[in-house]
């Protein structure tokens, strides 16, 4: 089994042959101690429900304080990355390290949307509440829709497939991390972070790749349940869940801020 998602890597589950079916392992009673699909739904619900709460409070704290942004922003960041690479060494530690990193993205989640209203991710574009609800509305129904699909056996990504939304998103995370080591220097990466047809693009692309990146995810899940993982790994698949909402978000804010310059 292969996903995307950094955190829902290879090799973290054994595998069995002739996999069941996401609905057939939904319905099944497993045995205690063993991780299931409904295990790994409530869970990823938990942690979605943390996130969205910590968001609102934290949107209603900077706009009382406006002092508050930066140190809500870069703290939910700064301590979400820390705990995201200690689950990702240490699955057994998602069971409550996951819903304090839950916390924390939502503190990061508050304070971008607020950048994201008031300033723009983009510079000199600010999309305004209205636009950041349009990205919540947007990522939601991305969510839903490739849930359903999933569900339904629209959609699967195996094989060849599957590793080319690896590679893509392999290539975007370096991408990324070359612009924040140029941005430490005084210099930007060229077009794809500009408002051009390249730069609107790329973004597209990268919600496209987000996206998928979800089918990905619940393929874990019910490899995952199939191959009898242990329990704690539920949490581990909800961390990695939220972690690809999350991204999957913020390229939609920086889709809209394009668009709108």
């Amino acid at each position: 089994m292969r996903t995307g998602n950094p955190v829902l890597r290879e090799g973290v589950f054994q595998n069995g042959m002739d996999l069941p079916r996401w609905d057939e392992l939904a319905s099944s009673k497993a045995p205690a101690g063993v991780m299931t699909v409904r295990g790994a739904a409530i869970k990823s619900a938990i942690l979605l429900g943390l996130c969205s709460i910590t968001a609102v409070l934290a949107w209603s704290a900077i706009t009382a304080n406006a002092g508050l942004l930066m140190p809500l922003t870069m703290g939910g960041a700064v301590i979400g990355l820390v705990l995201g690479l200690v689950m990702f060494f240490w699955q057994k530690g998602a069971a409550f390290l996951s819903p304090i990193y839950a916390i924390a993205q939502g503190a990061f989640v508050g304070g971008i949307s607020i950048i994201a209203a008031n300033y723009g991710l983009q510079k000199g574009v600010a999309l305004g509440a209205g636009g950041v609800f349009q990205a919540v509305f947007i990522t939601f129904g991305i969510f839903a829709a490739m849930l359903m699909a999933y569900v339904a056996g629209i959609i699967r990504l195996r094989g060849v497939v599957a590793k080319m939304v690896i590679v893509g998103t392999m290539g975007v995370m370096f991408a990324y991390l070359a612009t924040m080591l140029l941005n430490l220097f005084g210099m930007q990466m060229p077009y794809i972070h500009d408002s051009g047809p390249i730069g609107i693009g790329f973004s597209i692309f990268v919600v496209v790749l987000a996206s998928l990146n979800l089918v990905l995810d619940f393929q874990f899940i019910e490899d995952g349940a199939a191959a009898g993982a242990p329990k704690h790994m539920e949490w581990y698949a909800a961390f990695g869940l939220l972690a690809t909402l999350v991204w999957l978000y913020i390229e939609i804010l920086r889709l809209l801020s394009k668009l709108r310059k």
